[in-house]
């Protein structure tokens, strides 16, 4: 074998393990990686079944109901659609109606959300940035008091 060739062969080799190495990683993020949805952003696209995603909103006033189980029924709702969300477990101190909520889980054929986890804003002023930002859109962001210009209620706009 000569010189060239054997070089060859080595930078070939280098660059087959670059590219395993690559796709590798890339297959890793994709994953791992947990998109962000508003209600209306549900509506407008169509979610594979069964994708790990992040929704959120206000919690609907008057949606939630809990069962025995440690379960619990809630609507979450940029003011301008509505989902319903299924949860399993203990949720945060600070969830209550009316306020901003993050739910991850995935979208059921039925159009009901099933969250793994709950998360809950921590104080009066803070809103999750990608909640804040589907309410600046929808036109119900008052920015001075971090809320919501409408109710969060059975009245919108399914």
């Amino acid at each position: 074998m000569t010189r060239k060739r054997r070089r060859l062969y080595v930078v070939l080799l280098g660059m087959l393990s670059l590219a395993t190495a690559t796709a590798l990683v890339l297959t890793a993020f994709d994953d791992n990686l947990v998109f962000f949805y508003s209600p209306t952003d549900l509506q407008e696209k169509a979610l594979p079944a069964g994708r790990l995603v992040r929704i959120g909103g206000l919690v609907e006033e008057d949606s939630v109901a809990r069962s025995g189980d440690n379960g619990v029924t809630f609507v979450v709702t940029d003011l301008a659609h509505r989902v319903p969300v299924v949860y399993q477990g203990i949720l945060p101190d600070l969830f209550r109606e009316g306020q901003g909520v993050v739910a991850q889980g995935s979208l059921g054929p039925d159009g009901v959300f099933v969250a793994r986890e709950v998360l809950a804003r921590h104080d009066e002023n803070y809103m999750p940035p990608e909640v804040a930002e589907a309410l600046k859109k929808s036109g119900e962001w008052r920015p001075a008091a971090g809320q919501a210009t409408g109710q969060a209620s059975g009245s919108t706009v399914q």
